[in-house]
């Protein structure tokens, strides 16, 4: 077999091994993934907050921008723009 086909096989090989690892990860990044909230909730679930954390999510992509507050049933994604999420974090904030 000479030198030319023999460098042109191993270069085809060596793409499709590179090209197939790197639709594992395409989209995504290492590490966790980040949270989302498809979707906020508008009523007032303040009896439901659980702890004094809460964090902010940005809107990206189908991700809505959200409060995240975590509930004894898991997180909860609340529109920072809602008057009950506003005072909740005020409250946070003073403890």
């Amino acid at each position: 077999m000479s030198v030319k086909i023999l460098s042109i096989t191993l270069l085809l090989v060596s793409m499709c091994v590179c090209c197939h690892s790197s639709e594992d990860t395409h989209g995504r990044h290492p590490g966790p993934v980040p949270p989302c909230c498809p979707a906020v909730t508008k009523g007032n679930m303040t009896a439901d907050v659980v702890g004094q954390i809460y964090h902010e999510l940005a809107a990206r992509g189908d991700c809505v921008k959200a409060i995240i507050f975590d509930t004894e049933y898991g997180q909860l994604c609340a529109d920072p723009d809602a008057q009950w999420v506003k005072d909740l974090i005020a409250k946070m904030k003073k403890v």
